[in-house]
């Protein structure tokens, strides 16, 4: 479970998509208190979605080869298969002009409902997904387990807090540093989603497929 709820939660937290959002968030009028409001939302969700899995299993995962314990494993290679998919996708539409989202255009005037909204809103649920199918099939049986779930909720959320610190600590520094990694995953955002999604799709895809044959 560790090491799978790892690879989700850095492609997670990496998302280019969301990374541009955040900074923009920070960049606008009291993006310090807009960005805390974003991460606060983005990381209820994750734990109202982790915790949800919890209740319904108990903690005790299906047994091995029985019918939910098959379902979860193929439910996870289906999400790897929409990852590859995506990343073929986007790699066939590599270097095509693209236009920016309209509600990108409107983080100047977010209200920190709003952003906290957003920050529900932007998750990447295929990921999300196959974290929530991870957890299925996990044991949790002692405080180290339950400490792998808490520590997965905090690596998916690990860029945000990482740049809303830097920007309340250091805000001149981070504004120029932050406007710089802005432009950067801007000019290999098309790169960073085919070889994220094509890596963490072949992950899920032959480790589900190899514990559903074994």
């Amino acid at each position: 479970m560790a090491l799978d709820l790892a690879i989700i939660g850095l492609a997670i937290t990496l998302e280019p998509v969301t990374l541009v959002a955040f900074i923009l968030i920070l960049a606008a009028e009291k993006g310090i208190r807009k960005g805390l409001a974003f991460i606060l939302g983005w990381l209820a969700c994750l734990v109202v979605v982790i915790g949800a899995v919890v209740l319904v299993t108990g903690g005790t995962p299906p047994d091995p080869h029985s019918a939910p314990s098959t379902a979860a494993l193929v439910v996870k290679a289906a999400l790897g298969i929409v990852l590859i998919l995506f990343g073929v996708r986007q790699q066939r539409r590599k270097g095509r002009p693209r236009k920016q989202p309209t509600w990108m255009a409107r983080l100047d005037r977010l209200s920190p409902w709003a952003a906290v909204g957003l920050g529900v809103f932007l998750q990447p649920w295929t990921l999300v997904a196959a974290g929530a199918a991870t957890v299925v099939q996990a044991k949790l049986s002692s405080a180290a387990d339950y400490l792998t779930l808490v520590l997965f909720c905090l690596l998916a959320t690990s860029s945000f807090l990482a740049m809303e610190l830097y920007a309340a600590f250091a805000p001149a520094a981070a504004g120029a540093r932050l406007a710089h990694v802005r432009t950067w995953i801007d000019s290999h955002r098309d790169q960073a989603i085919v070889v994220g999604s094509l890596a963490v799709g072949l992950w899920l895809t032959s480790d589900s497929i190899y514990l559903i044959v074994s």
